[in-house]
């Protein structure tokens, strides 16, 4: 009873700090300070000065500013307008046509930039207007980049990956790889659900284009295999242990400068640009990880996470209504937190329940992310809707009613991946 009293005290305390506009970072470190303040006698300046230190300085952490990097240098290149001019000419006569332009640019993008709302925002510049120019259903054209914009946290390299393997100890190469499958699922669940729209609403899809020849298609696609090389080397290198995860981000980081610069995108602006954005997200993210890391030290010291555990152990859930229950939690946490938040603000305390239950870590950290993902498209907190109001000028509500059917299809990804555990798996175990 003293436990949960405790637990509910440091629960309020938190989201009244995160409710009154508190940065999380702030609200982390002092509920960590407060629960080692008042409820153990451990001295709180040493405990937060080695904890905070020692998250910062994790090695693996060093691929985050460099794939954070890579992202901002292709952000401010020519590549969406690479993307559709490449895809274009191979999707106009699929049901559905220029909408899986959406959907495969955006799962592009995401492998090179590791950010949904960036990928949102790449694509959506570009692609909208050129859809809206040839009369494409707008409510569509909303929809698979919502949906489509959340594979940014999913395809490798993912940022809310990486910031989950630091924060659990776990091998950042593996779960990069793990992220391969689902999100090859994710990409064609999009596009077969476009199809199906576009059979059943034949009058909201405009006339096939002309057939375009073979030798045009493929001239156009010249402009897909730089950043396609780019994809290929960093995501091979790490699977055949060539390079690890932080090697990788900086050959990418090189690519990406070669690219840009052979695209003539590269300038001494965009590249002072790029480099401070990337040092601004970092120094976010590193600074909500070592607040992660004490308030999750504070926790154990207080005992909270073992006595968790041990009460959903006596409650002897099965693993599936575990994670029904997880989902929902996750979800409504969403609703107010962005997805890095979520991972470093719950890890500490569920990874005990994830250990009782027999589940994999690197399938629960896949799991996260697919959950995560449907929170980037739920009100009212949802970046990729405030993304896409920026850029339709559309009410938020209507945005969010686009991106539901593509929610539902991230509901349904979960599902498969629960079910089948494998599609998470299976690539990790062959990479042994």
């Amino acid at each position: 009873m003293d436990q949960l009293i405790l637990s509910g005290v440091l629960v309020i305390a938190l989201l009244g700090l995160l409710a009154s506009g508190v940065w999380v970072a702030f609200s982390l470190l002092a509920v960590g300070y407060l629960a080692i303040e008042l409820f153990t006698s451990v001295p709180v300046g040493q405990a937060l000065a080695t904890n905070a230190w020692s998250a910062s300085t994790k090695w693996s952490l060093a691929a985050l500013p460099m794939f954070i990097w890579m992202g901002e240098i292709l952000f401010r290149s020519r590549l969406s307008e690479d993307l559709f001019g490449g895809l274009s000419p191979w999707m106009a006569r699929l049901p559905g046509r220029l909408m899986h332009v959406n959907i495969l640019g955006c799962g592009i993008f995401a492998a090179v930039s590791g950010s949904s709302a960036a990928t949102v925002a790449t694509i959506g510049k570009m692609s909208l207007p050129e859809l809206k120019k040839r009369g494409y259903d707008e409510q569509m054209m909303i929809g698979t980049l919502a949906g489509s914009g959340t594979l940014g946290l999913l395809i490798p390299p993912s940022i809310i990956l990486i910031v989950y393997g630091v924060a659990i100890e776990e091998s950042i190469s593996r779960l990069f790889i793990a992220g391969v499958l689902p999100g090859i699922m994710l990409v064609s669940l999009f596009m077969g659900y476009v199809m199906l729209w576009s059979a059943l609403n034949p009058s909201r899809t405009p006339p096939a284009e002309p057939r375009i020849p073979i030798r045009e298609r493929l001239k156009a696609s010249r402009r897909l295999i730089p950043v396609l090389m780019i994809i290929f080397g960093v995501i091979a290198s790490i699977y055949f242990g060539v390079a690890s995860p932080t090697d990788a981000a900086s050959l990418g980081v090189l690519f990406s400068l070669l690219l840009s610069w052979f695209s003539g995108s590269l300038t001494w602006k965009t590249f002072l640009d790029g480099l401070l954005g990337a040092t601004r997200t970092s120094c976010m993210i590193a600074f909500i990880l070592a607040g992660a890391a004490f308030l999750s030290v504070a926790m154990g010291f207080t005992g909270i996470p073992r006595e968790l555990a041990s009460w959903i152990a006596a409650m002897e859930l099965s693993p599936y209504a575990l994670i029904a229950a997880l989902t929902i939690f996750f979800v409504v946490l969403g609703c107010f937190l962005d997805g890095i938040s979520i991972v470093v603000l719950t890890t500490a305390v569920i990874l005990p329940m994830i250990d009782a239950a027999g589940l994999d870590r690197i399938w629960f950290g896949i799991y996260v992310v697919l959950v995560v993902e449907m929170s980037q498209i739920t009100p009212p907190v949802g970046f990729n809707l405030f993304v896409l109001q920026g850029l339709t000028g559309r009410n938020i509500f209507k945005v969010a009613l686009a991106a539901l059917p593509f929610f539902l299809i991230l509901l349904l990804s979960v599902v498969l991946v629960v079910v089948f555990p494998e599609i998470a798996t299976w690539l990790p175990q062959q990479m042994n």
